[in-house]
C-alpha cells in the first residue's frame, strides 16, 4: 500500500494518504486547508486518483481541506453522520461498521466519540493500522471539555473500539505536539499515562476533567468552518497566482506549463539562467528570452524587470526552480518555473531560436 503522513506545523495535525499501489485509488484523512496545494501536489505526482477525504470529526484547530480538495479533484466528504444538523456538505455521512473502499483495500468506520459526539477511528482493513484522530493520541487523549465532550464516554471507545484491535496495530493520531509520529495499541495500553496500565473509568475521568488546558486558539474559526466542510464563505478556490495557472509542486515549486507560456509570450518576462553554451546550443532558446545565467542571478536580479511576471527556463527545471527560490529571496513573489524545462517545450513542438 501507498502510505504517507503529512504534518502541518501551524495546528500540529498529521494528514494521511492512503493508496492501493495497482488501481492508484486513494483517500485522504484529516486533510488542512493551508496544506491542499502541498497535497493535492503529492497525489497528482504519485497519479493517484483520490475517491474520498475523510475527517476524523469536526476539528476546532484547524480548518479542513475536504472542500478544497472536492472542488479541485472531484473527490467525496465523508464525515461522522452522528452530528446530524449541524454539518452540511458532506457526500458521506458515516457510522460505525461503515466500510470505505479505494481499491483492493478498505478503511472501517469505528465510532469513537468522547473528544465529540461524531468521532472516528478509521481501521484498515488487515487492523495493522488505525486512524484515531482526536480520541486516542500518543500517550495522552483529547480534550472532553467542549462540543459535548465526556470522559465517561471517551474511556469507552478507547477501551472497546481502540484496545480491541491487535497489540501490533501502529495508531496513527490526528496530533502530536511533541514530535512523535507514531504509536501502537500495545504501547498504549502499558504507558498511556491517562488510560494505560492499570487505571480504570474514574482514574481516566479525574485526570481528563482536570487538564485545565486553553481553548483552541483557531475554535471561534475553525467549528464553523468545518461545520461546511471547508468550504470558504465567498465558495471560491484560494489561487497561487493571479496572473496564470501556476501550480506548487510537492518540494513547494512553483511551475507553469510551456503551452500557456507559449500562448502568452507578450505577458511575461522569460529569463533563461542556463549556461551560455546550453543558451545558443541544440535546444535553442525561448524567442526574446533574457539570459542570465543562474550563478549570477543572485547579483542580477535588478537586470530583470517587474512589469511582468517572470517564467524562469533551463534544460529540464531543476534550475529553474531554483531560480524561482532565488528571486522570491529577493522579493520577487511573481514567478514561476517553467514546468519540464527546454525539453518539455520541444516536446509540445512549440518554436525555439537558434544562434
Amino acid at each position: 500500500m501507498i502510505f504517507r503522513q503529512l504534518f502541518d506545523a501551524d495546528s500540529s495535525t498529521y494528514t494521511y494518504l492512503l493508496a492501493d499501489p495497482v488501481s492508484k485509488e486513494a483517500v485522504l484523512i484529516d486533510p488542512v486547508f493551508e496544506q491542499h496545494q502541498r497535497d493535492r501536489a503529492l497525489i497528482e505526482e504519485l497519479d493517484l486518483t483520490l475517491l474520498a477525504t475523510l475527517d476524523t470529526h469536526c476539528h476546532a484547530d484547524h480548518v479542513t481541506g475536504a472542500w478544497l480538495m472536492q472542488q479541485a479533484v472531484g473527490s467525496k466528504i465523508g464525515i461522522s453522520g452522528r452530528y446530524g444538523d449541524m454539518v452540511s456538505g458532506a457526500d458521506y455521512l458515516l457510522d460505525h461498521g461503515d466500510v470505505i473502499k479505494f481499491g483492493d483495500r478498505a478503511l472501517e468506520v469505528r465510532a469513537t466519540p468522547g473528544h465529540t459526539d461524531g468521532c472516528i477511528t478509521y481501521v484498515l482493513d488487515d487492523q495493522t493500522m488505525a486512524f484515531t484522530g482526536d480520541c486516542l493520541l500518543i500517550r495522552g487523549a483529547g480534550r472532553c471539555d467542549f462540543q459535548q465532550g465526556n470522559a465517561h464516554i471517551m474511556y469507552r471507545s478507547i477501551t472497546e473500539q481502540i484496545f480491541s484491535l491487535p497489540d501490533d496495530c501502529v495508531i496513527w493520531p490526528a496530533h502530536d505536539y511533541s514530535g512523535r509520529t507514531a504509536s501502537s495499541v500495545r504501547e498504549e495500553k502499558a504507558y498511556n499515562p491517562r488510560i494505560g496500565g492499570q487505571a480504570d473509568e474514574n482514574d481516566f475521568v479525574g485526570y481528563m476533567e482536570n487538564l485545565g488546558l486553553p481553548h483552541p486558539k483557531k475554535i471561534d474559526i475553525a467549528i464553523p468552518a468545518n461545520c461546511v466542510c471547508g468550504r470558504p464563505e465567498d465558495g471560491k478556490m484560494p489561487v497561487i497566482a493571479d496572473w496564470g495557472p501556476v501550480r506548487l509542486t510537492y518540494a513547494g515549486v512553483k511551475e507553469i506549463d510551456p503551452q500557456w507560456v507559449a500562448e502568452h509570450l507578450d505577458r511575461l518576462h522569460v529569463v533563461d539562467v542556463r549556461g551560455v553554451d546550453e543558451f545558443n546550443g541544440d535546444l535553442g532558446h525561448i524567442d526574446d528570452a533574457q539570459w542570465l545565467p543562474l550563478p549570477e542571478l543572485d547579483d542580477r536580479v535588478s537586470e530583470i524587470p517587474t512589469d511582468q511576471p517572470v517564467v524562469t527556463v533551463c534544460k529540464s527545471g531543476r534550475r529553474s526552480a531554483q531560480a524561482t527560490v532565488i528571486l522570491k529571496k529577493q522579493g520577487r513573489k511573481e514567478a514561476a518555473s517553467l514546468r519540464g524545462g527546454m525539453l518539455s517545450w520541444h516536446q509540445a513542438k512549440l518554436p525555439v531560436v537558434r544562434q
